[in-house]
């Protein structure tokens, strides 16, 4: 079990489910291009967000072995996240048929805070493999903070476009609590000068 758990192709094959559902639903006629928008969109969210709460949840808590085990894997969430937002993307520029109505909406905020969070996930998927992480050396560390004006973006475009911020503030709700006890922690400690 624990040799299954550890193959790589398990855990694409677990982070695929959602998307195939969505295909099944949609190849059987239950769904539509524009109903795949919103549950690939909160797919991506989902992701981004829970690869981003491990590291200030091992800072806030310690690492235990599944801690460690997700933080070591941590990589394949944030590309996951990637792919089900390309997806999103995909289907946006389906349901919108034309580039003048894309452009005719490219202003509106729930529009182009997503464009630009997705420019954002670009270089971050582009570099999160092993190759990246050698040639880039410590400047790796720097890019990947791109994910928090991501986060920040993903947020305001899934606000926007939902004409309401519960759903979304609950979302990240998490994540913001953890990243606030991580810097509360680090502050007590260099207080302390641990």
């Amino acid at each position: 079990m624990r040799t299954i758990l550890n193959n790589r192709l398990t855990l694409w094959a677990m982070l695929a489910v959602p998307a195939l559902m969505m295909m099944l639903a949609f190849a059987g006629g239950e769904s539509d291009f524009a109903d795949l928008l919103h549950p690939t969109g909160e797919t991506s969210a989902r992701l981004m967000i829970f690869a981003m709460m491990l590291s200030p949840l091992a800072a806030v808590i310690g690492q235990p072995g599944w801690l460690r085990w997700l933080i070591a894997r941590r990589r394949y969430f944030g590309v996951a996240a990637f792919v089900y937002a390309l997806l999103h993307l995909a289907f946006y520029v389906i349901d919108m048929q034309t580039l003048t109505d894309m452009l005719a909406e490219f202003a509106a905020p729930g529009i182009w805070t997503a464009w630009a969070a997705f420019a954002l996930m670009v270089p971050l998927a582009i570099t999160s493999n092993d190759a990246a992480v050698r040639w880039l050396r410590s400047g790796w560390k720097r890019l990947q903070r791109l994910a928090y004006p991501a986060a920040v973006l993903t947020l305001l475009h899934w606000g926007f476009v939902h004409n309401g911020w519960a759903g979304a503030l609950v979302h990240f709700a998490p994540l913001a609590v953890l990243l606030a006890l991580r810097a509360t922690n680090f502050r007590f400690y260099r207080q302390q000068g641990v």
